[in-house]
């Protein structure tokens, strides 16, 4: 946990901006991708804008390092992953291609950090993201990406796998961040 007494609010720079942006931009966009899931058709067109916005994410990350961190964007770009993650995700199981178990792991988590942070936030620390949750974060579009991908459509088995490999990394990074907390508490004192 860091202090974000430095992090300036919104940013003034063009490069913060344009992060900003890109992350406003990919939060908009994920109900036009679940609704693209949820009708299925065409396949593929719901394929490459789920790509687009994952390469929104990559883009933004750049130009935000080029930037100061700003509150606005280091609470925006964690939230709009989750919106993506979590709407795809429940349109994929309203179709029936995955189950809800592992959707709702995922979901489970995301909310429960969501708020880990928040709460940290409100008291003027912030939690910085883990490298384990970046990978989290990756594989769990991989997993989405290969449930929307038409030529994997006979073999399931490949998007299911990587859902799961989803599951295992995001509660594994979950639980990090519980022992981070828990570490910091004994540091600062607080309760």
């Amino acid at each position: 946990m860091s202090s974000t007494a430095g992090i300036s609010f919104i940013g003034r720079s063009r490069w913060s901006v344009a992060a900003n942006s890109l992350t406003v931009l990919r939060i908009a966009a994920a109900p036009v991708l679940a609704a693209l899931v949820l009708s299925r058709n065409p396949w593929w067109l719901t394929f490459w804008f789920g790509w687009f916005l994952g390469a929104t994410d990559v883009i933004d990350g750049r130009l935000a390092r080029r930037a100061s961190p700003t509150r606005v964007g280091a609470f925006l770009d964690p939230l709009a992953d989750k919106v993506v993650v979590l709407l795809v995700g429940y349109a994929l199981v309203v179709i029936g291609r995955f189950g809800w178990l592992p959707i709702t792991l995922i979901a489970g988590r995301e909310l429960a950090i969501m708020a880990y942070r928040s709460f940290w936030g409100r008291r003027g620390l912030a939690i910085p993201a883990r490298t384990s949750a970046k990978y989290k974060t990756l594989i769990q579009g991989v997993a989405l990406a290969a449930a929307l991908c038409p030529p994997l459509d006979p073999h399931p088995w490949i998007a299911d796998s990587l859902l799961w490999l989803a599951v295992a990394f995001t509660l594994y990074s979950g639980l990090q961040y519980a022992i981070d907390g828990r570490s910091a508490l004994r540091r600062t004192g607080q309760r």
